[in-house]
């Protein structure tokens, strides 16, 4: 079972208090895509940029919300491995991050999973300010797991 963009729209902002806190929001999400965005207001540390923990939220979010695009609910759930950010210079604006795998890619994951009962995947992303300048990037390794694993 695939949910609808509305849904999927719905628990990637309001399903985890901290990101609905932080007004996280799901710009664009498809099968094997997800945009997302972090607003700078309400979200600044104390010199004015944006957090480093809102950004390491809205890199890590991403995987949560192509999970839910593309792979069944019902027959899987998502967790995240490992994370690594590293901060290139201070967003002092609203922010988004994309990320995408190609159809092959979650093909492979799935087959992974149902013949292993879990499969990984990495995701890889930059974070960009209003001015399309890289303000952080990410590289992210998440899995699948078949429920009742």
């Amino acid at each position: 079972m695939i949910l609808s963009p509305e849904l999927v729209k719905e628990l990637v902002e309001k399903k985890v208090a901290f990101v609905e806190r932080m007004r996280l929001s799901a710009v664009e999400m498809r099968p094997c895509y997800a945009k997302l965005a972090a607003p700078l207001k309400g979200n600044e540390n104390h010199v004015g940029g944006m957090y480093a923990g809102a950004l390491f939220t809205l890199a890590e979010m991403p995987g949560g919300a192509l999970f839910l695009t593309t792979f069944d609910m019902t027959k899987y759930y998502p967790i995240v491995k490992e994370m690594n950010v590293q901060f290139r210079r201070p967003a002092l604006s609203d922010c988004t991050v994309e990320v995408s795998i190609s159809e092959s890619e979650a093909d492979r994951i799935r087959d992974e999973a149902d013949k292993n009962g879990k499969a990984e995947f990495i995701l890889e992303a930059e974070i960009k300010d209003q001015s399309g300048e890289v303000v952080a990037r990410s590289r992210g390794i998440y899995q699948i797991r078949a429920i009742g694993n």
